[in-house]
């Protein structure tokens, strides 16, 4: 049998892929196979895939779901004990399997393993960002709040964790969901809380950046409203599992999200959404001011200076300061 399963939703992928599936059989565990989930894409990303030449690579087609479902048919498809996702856009250190395997046979209670992440530009290059967050004593309100998981190219789960999750909507008589279909942004997010909320599995990280998560400059703000609202939508839907988690911790996870879209506004330099969002959020909860007042009072003077001398004046400055604009 398989030990891991590695799956890449892909979509209209071929400017990218390859290189995905360079990083992924790069890997230096070896016993693993790549389920290229192609989600009903129009170009020539199922070909490419089949023609990569590594023979653990198998091609599964579907017609097109979105990112959840993409990553629900990978599941479906998968043989291995532990199963990763990598978006057709990421990069994976060639020890990040390695790792996440050897992190969950020697720690049994573990359902989730994931590592921190390098934020990585259009052209491979590191962006000189991270993603990462505490490891260990993870429970559901870090996750609502802070997310330490991070990207859906970040997590390896156990497999018997992840069907531990597994559902079928109203009307769904024929197949599994993992991931919530309905959701087209906030779907990992809503999986890895609902997994916290929901099951005894524990969450934890390993040391490094072994994923290179890719972020291309001119959608860091793109959809933002929609973001938020499929944000909020993950709360509606969720709060009747555990109605005094939500009353508790929902204001201060809304004003963490708002800050994180302040600061994806930043980074695309728009200065009055960053403004309104930071607005937003500090009338939400004064958690994150009290909790992270560095990061907190660096994106409020950040959204100001932006909306005053504009984004290329500001970077200059944060430069000079030594500061990243995101």
């Amino acid at each position: 049998m398989t030990k891991a399963s590695i799956i890449v939703p892909s979509y209209n992928a071929t400017a990218t892929l390859t290189e995905t599936l360079d990083s992924l059989c790069a890997q230096t565990y070896g016993d693993f196979e790549i389920i290229v989930l192609d989600d009903g894409s129009t170009d020539a990303t199922a070909d490419l895939a089949a023609n990569h030449g590594d023979p653990r690579i198998r091609v599964v087609s579907q017609k097109n779901r979105g990112l959840a479902g993409a990553r629900n048919g990978g599941i479906a498809a998968a043989r291995g004990t532990f199963i990763g996702f990598c978006d057709a856009d990421d990069l994976w250190q060639p020890t990040k399997l390695a790792a996440h395997v050897r992190h969950l046979e020697n720690n049994p209670h573990v359902g989730l393993s994931f590592s921190g992440s390098e934020l990585i530009d259009a052209d491979s290059q590191p962006l000189g960002l991270s993603q990462q967050s505490r490891l260990t004593g993870i429970n559901a309100a870090h996750v609502f709040k802070r997310n330490p998981v991070g990207n859906g190219s970040a997590p390896v789960f156990r497999r018997a964790a992840l069907d531990s999750i597994a559902f079928r909507p109203d009307g769904e008589t024929e197949r599994d969901w993992w991931f919530d279909e309905t959701f087209r942004q906030s779907e990992d997010i809503e999986c890895w809380l609902r997994f916290a909320l929901t099951t005894d599995w524990l969450i934890e990280g390993i040391p490094g950046l072994l994923t290179r998560y890719r972020v291309v400059a001119s959608g860091l703000s793109a959809a933002t409203d929609r973001q938020f609202a499929a944000w909020e939508r993950l709360v509606t839907k969720l709060t009747p599992l555990a109605p005094a988690f939500f009353a508790e911790h929902a204001s201060a996870a809304r004003a963490y999200q708002l800050r994180y879209l302040a600061r994806r506004a930043i980074s695309s330099g728009n200065g009055t959404e960053a403004r309104l969002r930071m607005r937003a959020a500090m009338a939400s909860s004064a958690r994150p001011l009290v909790e992270e007042p560095v990061k907190t009072l660096t994106t409020m003077a950040a959204a100001t200076l932006l909306a005053v001398l504009g984004p290329d004046r500001l970077r200059r400055v944060m430069s000079l300061a030594g500061r990243k604009l995101a």
